[in-house]
């Protein structure tokens, strides 16, 4: 058992009290809403092709992921068979036998990852529904104040991110307080799932959005020559779904998973810590922290709200107020904990890191993605030359913004270093993981930014499509103008804080392995810890090779997927239109069966992706063992995260040029600069929106199945009859998911 001291004990319990305190603002806020409200007839009937979308979308989520998610929970639970139990197991359950051990360490990990699973979907999926419903009451809102349209739709986003607040705090709380220093083998199991539906729902809402996207564009507005948001076109109410099954439930779910990893990998690394000094702070510490998170993202989110009676405003502004508000106040009460509790600073300083990292990432994606600065000025006015300059550009801008993060993200890690100067290399890895803490420490704020923008956008179509007055309008379109940045600004930090909790994990899999090292009678000058990852090594440098294409061709894959189930959507569209008295208005289309297969397609998607992110460090580190794995692993979070960021700022740079172009500059709409800044946008749609947030998740998955995965790398590495064909088998399915990727369509 982890002795501690009774301020220590009441401390855990009170952060479990913080976490279920964040689930029942969420709930307070959701009776807020849904009283407002609805708007006229009209405004409800898009509404509700929305609303029924929406459900489609989730019904059939839910379908698919159910089946995965028993097949994973009975092989977690079967997994400790093949590793006898860790020493910390056997300490933490003393007076159990080693087979009653495992029974319960096969249990907690099975459970803590239907756990981590269930909430990485409750998060995504109440998150969006609570979505659908805040954007007709905040076109509703629009008609009587700018105030109440801006409240309504950022307490709605709020809810989302104090859902993703109190389950993250809640279930890591919870898994600490039971298994104590046996934590690690459970929490594992709870960053996996919510990781691996991180995947599937960010991947499946990235394809589903950019393939609604496309129909409706290609269909309605080049082929049938009617408006952008006509209520005759299937697809665009599909188009209006998809925002919100990709930046409400897919963002949301992103988020939450980085959210459990940095507390997966605190835990472990604090836990390293412990066994240094025997003293419990160090796991203490970061829970406080996320505790003290939750609690100002309260205040800071509750905060946002324009002037009464007020007819326009800054929302941004308002956002960023409630933002800075919520920071203050962690940095004050990080100090006063550091200082009465840790008897140090350097804790304070690595979550100070944190946070300060978060506002640098802002104002980088602020400066290459937004309308008022030189770069999306730039791309702009490159348009004057046409489609391929303004591509051009658009490549020349991801590529610098790209050298800027990482170079943000190499000073993040040597604070670290620095902060922790002297020390042994475990202090420094949990330096890092305390990085991560502190950068999504305001996670209710950052969800609650993202969820706000396609709320804004929801609002402002149902304001065109009912025909609203243009007062009106205008509060929805200056609402939708700052969701863009906002959407932005949260994609930045998400990219950001998924290398943060991969670097914490990347730590934790040193740490990991050298503990089972040890525990199988090996020498610690040999262990990974001590010995470090080689690139030196030829089997190390081929890991780290292997490592670093994986995120290029998961990026292929899932825009080839785009392509593909768009292709679906133009057929289904076409012969929507094709209904007598469609075109007339007098028969409504058939918005769910478009729903259905633009749902059926995103989800389809996911099987080969999935197995490739699962098999393939599997396959790396049965075949050139734990240290290559390593170099595997480091591959992955390098280019993963260079490949995002690019894809991510450049695409929400040819979007914000695009806008500029239709405020009037260069021509406006119609104009031959326009129709050059639609392209560019096009390219950087999936890149946006599905490729480039689609690496957040993969780079965690890969990490975490490689720290289940080693314990059995290490304890099989020799080559066996049975191990060979494990490995074949593996590897043809991995080559037959790919394969599938690149079929046609039907």
């Amino acid at each position: 058992m982890i002795a501690g001291t009774l301020f220590e004990m009441v401390s855990l319990w009170v952060v479990l009290g913080i976490a279920v305190v964040g689930l029942i603002y969420a709930l307070y806020l959701r009776q807020q809403i849904m009283v407002e409200d609805k708007g006229t007839e009209k405004m409800q009937e898009v509404w509700n092709a929305i609303r029924t979308g929406a459900d489609a979308y989730l019904g059939r989520q839910l379908r698919t992921i159910i089946p995965l998610i028993v097949i994973l929970t009975v092989a977690l639970f079967l997994s400790v068979y093949i590793v006898p139990p860790s020493v910390e197991a056997l300490e933490r359950f003393e007076g159990k036998t080693p087979e009653q051990v495992k029974i319960i360490i096969g249990l907690g990990r099975a459970i803590a990852f239907i756990m981590g699973a269930m909430f990485s979907l409750m998060v995504g999926q109440f998150g969006m529904r609570m979505a659908v419903q805040g954007n007709v009451r905040v076109a509703s809102a629009a008609r009587t104040s700018f105030d109440k349209a801006l409240k309504i739709a950022y307490r709605s986003g709020t809810i989302t991110g104090m859902l993703t607040d109190g389950l993250g705090l809640l279930g890591g709380t919870i898994i600490f307080m039971y298994f104590q220093k046996a934590a690690p083998d459970a929490l594992l199991g709870f960053g996996f799932g919510g990781t691996l539906l991180a995947l599937f729902m960010r991947v499946g809402g990235g394809i589903y959005t950019k393939a609604a996207d496309v129909g409706a564009d290609l269909v309605g507005k080049v082929e049938a020559g009617i408006p952008e948001d006509d209520p005759r076109n299937a697809a665009v109410i599909a188009d209006l779904v998809g925002d919100n099954v990709g930046d409400c439930a897919g963002m949301a779910a992103d988020i939450f998973e980085s959210y459990e990893v940095t507390i997966v990998s605190g835990i472990i690394l604090g836990l390293s810590l412990v066994a240094l000094t025997g003293e419990i702070k160090w796991i203490i510490f970061p829970l406080m922290v996320r505790g003290i998170g939750v609690l100002s993202s309260i205040v800071g989110t509750y905060l946002v709200k324009g002037k009464e009676g007020q007819e326009r405003g800054n929302a941004l502004s308002a956002i960023n107020k409630g933002f800075y508000t919520s920071a203050a106040l962690c940095l004050i009460a990080f100090a006063v904990i550091a200082h009465y509790y840790m008897n140090e600073w350097r804790a304070f300083l690595s979550v100070g890191v944190g946070i300060i990292l978060a506002i640098v990432i802002d104002e980088l994606t602020k400066y290459f993605t937004h309308t008022e600065h030189k770069p999306v000025k730039d791309i702009a006015k490159s348009s004057n030359t046409g489609a391929a300059t303004l591509i051009l550009s658009g490549l020349s801008v991801g590529f610098e913004s790209t050298v800027w993060s990482i170079l943000v993200i190499a000073a993040t890690i040597l604070s670290s270093v620095l902060i922790y100067w002297g020390q042994p290399v475990s202090y420094v890895l949990y330096g890092v993981a305390m990085t991560g803490i502190g950068m999504l420490t305001l996670t209710g704020n950052n969800v609650a930014m993202d969820s706000f923008g396609p709320i804004a956008d929801n609002a402002n179509g149902i304001g065109e499509m009912s025909g609203m007055d243009k007062k009106s309008r205008q509060i929805m379109a200056d609402l939708d103008a700052v969701g863009n940045t906002t959407k932005a600004i949260t994609k930045g930090i998400a990219i950001g804080s998924a290398v943060i909790a991969a670097v914490s994990l990347f730590g934790s899999y040193l740490t990991d392995v050298s503990k089972v090292q040890a525990q199988m009678g090996m020498e610690s000058i040999k262990q990974l810890l001590t010995v470090g990852i080689r690139i030196s090594e030829p089997t190390v440098f081929i890991g780290l090779l292997i490592g670093a294409a994986v995120p290029w061709l998961f990026s292929s894959i899932t825009i080839n997927a785009v392509s593909r189930a768009a292709s679906l959507i133009v057929t289904e569209v076409r012969c929507q239109f094709k209904i007598p008295g469609l075109m007339e208005g007098k028969v409504q289309p058939d918005y769910k069966q478009v729903v259905g297969i633009c749902t059926k397609a995103s989800q389809k998607e996911l099987i080969g992706l999935a197995l490739m992110a699962v098999l393939t460090p599997i396959i790396v580190g049965l075949v050139l063992q734990v240290e290559a794995l390593g170099g595997f692993l480091a591959g992955v979070i390098v280019s993963g995260q260079l490949l995002a960021v690019f894809m991510a700022n450049a695409g929400g740079a040819w979007d914000n040029a695009k806008k500029l172009i239709e405020d009037g500059q260069y021509g406006g709409k119609g104009s031959e600069n326009h129709k050059a800044a639609v392209v560019g946008d096009t390219v950087g749609d999936p890149l946006k929106d599905t490729a480039g947030p689609a690496l957040n998740p993969l780079i965690k998955v890969i990490n975490l199945v490689s720290l289940l995965a080693a314990p059995i790398i290490i304890q099989y590495n020799k080559f066996t009859p049975a191990l060979t064909v494990i490995v074949v088998i593996a590897t043809l399915v991995v080559i037959g998911a790919i394969w599938y990727s690149k079929r046609e369509s039907e």
